[in-house]
């Protein structure tokens, strides 16, 4: 089977790249084409038509300023998909592009499977019943999604979550700090995000915590479109290490987390480290967000939850000394830690045990070949 897969961001490449796998396994004759990042391109053995890199645009404001690009993009994956004709489309999240596309391959007869859903229960819920005519199946990730949908007669299918796949199969490095020279005193992790536009409001906030705990080692997970070089524009001469593709070993060595709102605080929290959520944007964006955002938290943490599990910090809230007063919270009052550790266990009570990305594979293999009979 030929199978076209387009994931827009970082996290959709990691999820990507372990679909493609689980799907090598049931389709031993499977064929790709990808619009991915790194991971998928080693999981595909192949060059992405367009790299995560040149894709992830966040905020209003943002992809208002890059509206050429972002046409362009379409267009060249339109063109693209005509040219290979896949058995199926696999879209992943990213759904301000990826509902574009599954309304182009629709009406091309081009079987469309959705795999993460767009967060469209946090916004503009009234785009389902688009959801519903230009989606064949919707793969879905977070455990109060399947009744939303519900909500709206629209069946889907429940895989679990592909992140408890990537950490379960991770292998942990046990010399990571003096792979990357570090010393015996405890690490702060800082993940400042994998779009410029977070790094840029987040960071200089994250690289001020340094003066406040002398006793403590920051580093910074670095995302991989970017290099050394952009991080030391926030660094300057603070011994602050930056470590590229690490992220769950920095995770699994650090005493706290500051982590910017995403898929990392998922990651933070399967991994069981205490962390406080920030998020910080163009003030615009953060104002319509405001508006329009119909969810009580940001984090997937607390989210999935349905209580407030881990401080969120946004916008005005988001500065050194606030972070710095929740971290203090987190490392020195073993109740306030306690208690976030055991809201990560109802999380993982909610999340369930690994397996997402084979499940996933097994549905859209099972639809493609139906749909080939």
């Amino acid at each position: 089977m030929k199978y076209y897969i387009v994931a827009g961001e970082t996290s959709g490449d990691l999820h990507g790249a372990n679909l493609i796998a689980s799907l090598k396994r049931e389709d031993p004759h499977a064929d790709f084409r990808i619009v991915g990042g790194d991971q998928m391109k080693t999981a595909a053995d192949q060059d992405p038509l367009i790299h995560t890199s040149a894709m992830a645009f966040m905020g209003f404001v943002e992809v208002l300023m890059n509206l050429s690009t972002i046409r362009q993009n379409l267009k060249a994956v339109k063109e693209d998909i005509i040219r290979y004709q896949p058995d199926t489309l696999i879209l992943i999240d990213f759904p301000g592009f990826n509902l574009k596309i599954a309304a182009f391959a629709k009406k091309k007869g081009i079987r469309v499977c959705y795999y993460i859903s767009p967060k469209i229960w946090a916004w503009n819920q009234g785009r389902v019943h688009k959801i519903k005519k230009i989606v064949d199946h919707m793969l879905c990730i977070l455990p109060f999604e399947v009744d939303f949908y519900k909500k709206f007669n629209y069946s889907v299918d429940y895989v679990g979550n592909p992140l408890l796949d990537a950490i379960s199969s991770y292998q942990f490095n046990p010399a990571f700090k003096e792979d990357n020279g570090l010393n015996e005193r405890p690490v702060i992790a800082l993940l400042p995000g994998s779009r410029k536009m977070e790094i840029e409001k987040i960071l200089p906030e994250m690289v001020g915590l340094y003066y406040l705990f002398p006793a403590h080692q920051f580093v910074i997970a670095g995302a991989p479109n970017f290099g050394t070089d952009y991080y030391q524009r926030y660094i300057g001469d603070l011994p602050i290490r930056v470590v590229f593709n690490q992220t769950y070993d920095l995770l699994q060595v650090a005493d706290a987390a500051v982590v910017t709102s995403g898929t990392a605080t998922l990651e933070t929290g399967i991994l069981k480290v205490p962390q406080v959520v920030v998020y910080k944007a163009n003030a615009l964006s953060i104002k319509i967000a405001r508006l329009l955002v119909k969810v009580k938290f940001i984090s997937l943490v607390n989210l999935i939850n349905n209580f407030l599990s881990v401080r969120e910090l946004i916008q005005e809230d988001c500065t050194t000394r606030a972070i710095a007063d929740e971290l203090k919270e987190l490392i020195n009052n073993k109740e306030h830690r306690a208690s976030v550790l055991e809201n990560y266990d109802i999380l993982a009570e909610k999340l369930g045990q690994p397996g997402a990305s084979q499940k996933a594979a097994k549905l859209i293999f099972s639809y493609t070949s139906d749909s080939s009979d």
